[in-house]
């Protein structure tokens, strides 16, 4: 064997022996972080961090890329940044060492230092991220010492009887430390993916299966949402349905973990620019007269024709109550909510006062509050992006001024306001469907919350624009189906769509994205009519 297929031969073992020592210091890490907190989670705690510090231009990217599978394309990209660096880190240690060791430690440091910043959080954070760095550094010294030998015993060329050296049970000191490296490096490679996987699933049940979700029995409310009428479904195949069940409605924030929060521990503090600073518990919230409403909620990220849009039916107090039993002084003008992950939004006090439903919501669809959709309690405000209004873990309301205060969106450049603009869909046929010639039904949804939809209109590639039969108005606050019968002729074809308001204000055609106050542009689809 030539000297460099020999090196090439290494190479693996080592770049291996790195990603064993650092898979095995995470799995350390997510064990501590079940008896210190799910936030001070080496990994999460990372995640968290370069969420929150990643330019808006590339986190739209990421939305609009990957959708809701924001995260896991995150996890996915830490995972093979992770493997590529720790691989690193082992072929350093092999061959000058200990400077693998030295960047594992490192990387302790860091985990360290982003729990450490996490809300709410305390000095023993940092614990899992210590336990993990020493844990790997450990492991890589073991695994990266088991190779020198084996590298270093004399091979078959190189002696004159071609034997080599021998152990004590007569096999090639070569082979016998790379069986041994093997089977170290296996087992605790086994060893560490069944302990993380176990660490992460008590961590995700505590996230994710609040146990007292179960036994929460909602409130009848004292003023119940209208029937939805037979005419606001057109009941056209592969339309949007006019309610959004919870599986499907989508979820878009930055909480890498879904803050673990029962009823028991949550609570509301009002304070700041008010007449009386008050805490309100769950029993006490739950006590309140209840207020149902169906109200269409809208991410600032959704793109023209995009879907992170959704209608639901949703239980919960007005916020405007709340307020009202604080007190709140002139010149506030902005209500500052804080989620129980640190997350802040800024919402203007003039639309929780002005008679819209601004609900503190606890129910969705008829059950609690799905733990991802923000159980136990979360806000929904009609006619405002979701990113100035729709806080869920929500813990905190401070009454404050929009001069003296930004929120998590607006210090990264997005407007403060945030109305929700006027605009419209083409759900079905989808883009790129082959059709056949005659009558083909387009169908779609505009919304205009808290304006309400007027109109839609179509237009066949440069036609002239054509009224679309519109499904019955539930209310200014939702979503309004659809649907318009096309004559379709052979040939290539693009079908536009445009709303108008009930002001009678249509919507802007000229493209804009959605940063920093909603995405603007005229949604189109392409078909080749048969």
């Amino acid at each position: 064997m030539t000297s460099t297929a020999r090196s090439s031969g290494r190479l693996w073992p080592a770049a291996l022996s790195g990603i064993v020592a650092v898979g095995a210091g995470l799995a350390v890490g997510e064990v501590a972080a079940v008896m210190v907190d799910l936030n001070a989670s080496p990994y999460f705690a990372v995640g968290s961090a370069v969420v929150d510090h990643t330019p808006t231009a590339v986190r739209e990217w990421a939305i609009n890329t990957f959708g809701t599978s924001d995260k896991l394309a995150l996890f996915i990209g830490m995972g093979w940044i992770i493997a590529a660096i720790a691989a690193g880190c082992g072929l350093a240690e092999r061959h000058r060492p200990p400077a693998g060791a030295v960047i594992v430690g490192l990387f302790g440091v860091v985990g360290a230092i982003a729990a450490l910043d996490r809300p709410g959080s305390r000095w023993t954070y940092a614990i899992p991220s210590i336990l993990a760095g020493l844990v790997a550094i450990l492991v890589l010294r073991i695994l990266v010492g088991m190779l020198r030998p084996a590298e270093t015993a004399p091979t078959a060329s190189d002696g004159a009887d071609g034997s080599g050296a021998e152990d004590d049970a007569g096999q090639p000191a070569s082979r016998a430390v790379g069986r041994r490296f093997v089977l170290t490096a296996g087992g605790i490679a086994a060893l560490a993916a069944v302990v993380g996987v176990m660490s992460r699933r008590v961590l995700a049940d505590a996230a994710h299966t609040v146990a007292d979700r179960t036994r929460v029995l909602l409130p009848t409310p004292r003023s119940a949402a209208p029937p939805i009428p037979a005419g606001a479904e057109l009941q056209v195949p592969d339309a949007t349905p006019f309610v959004t069940s919870n599986n499907d409605f989508y979820r878009i924030d930055t909480a890498l973990q879904v803050p673990s929060l029962t009823t028991q521990e949550w609570s509301l503090r009002i304070h700041g620019m008010v007449d009386d600073e008050i805490r309100i518990g769950w029993d006490e919230l739950l006590a309140m007269p209840m207020t149902e409403r169906l109200v269409t909620l809208t991410c600032v990220s959704n793109e023209i024709g995009g879907d992170l849009i959704g209608n639901a039916r949703w239980l919960g107090v007005p916020m405007k109550t709340l307020l009202d039993r604080a007190g709140v002084r002139p010149g506030a003008d902005m209500l500052l909510s804080t989620s129980a992950d640190g997350w802040t939004c800024g919402t203007p006090v003039s639309a929780v006062t002005d008679g819209r439903d601004a609900l503190l919501v606890v129910g969705m669809n008829g059950e609690p509050l799905p733990v991802e959709h923000g159980y136990p309690v979360r806000q929904v405000v009609p006619g405002l992006y979701g990113y100035v209004s729709a806080t869920k873990w929500v813990t905190d309301w401070e009454l404050t001024t929009f001069s003296d205060v930004q929120a998590y969106w607006t210090t990264r450049g997005w407007s403060a306001l945030g109305p929700i603009k006027l605009a419209s869909r083409i759900d079905r046929p989808a883009s790129g469907a082959d059709v056949e010639r005659g009558e083909v039904i387009v169908a779609g949804t505009a919304w205009a919350q808290h304006t309400g939809v007027g109109a839609v209109e179509v237009r066949i590639d440069d036609g002239v624009w054509e009224r679309a039969e519109l499904a019955t108005e539930y209310s200014l606050d939702t979503w309004r189906q659809w649907r318009f019968t096309w004559v379709a002729t052979p040939g290539d074809h693009t079908v536009y769509c445009r709303a108008i308001d009930r002001r009678g204000r249509a919507q802007v055609e000229t493209y804009a994205s959605p940063i920093p106050d909603g995405a603007t542009g005229l949604d189109s689809r392409t078909y080749q009519v048969s």
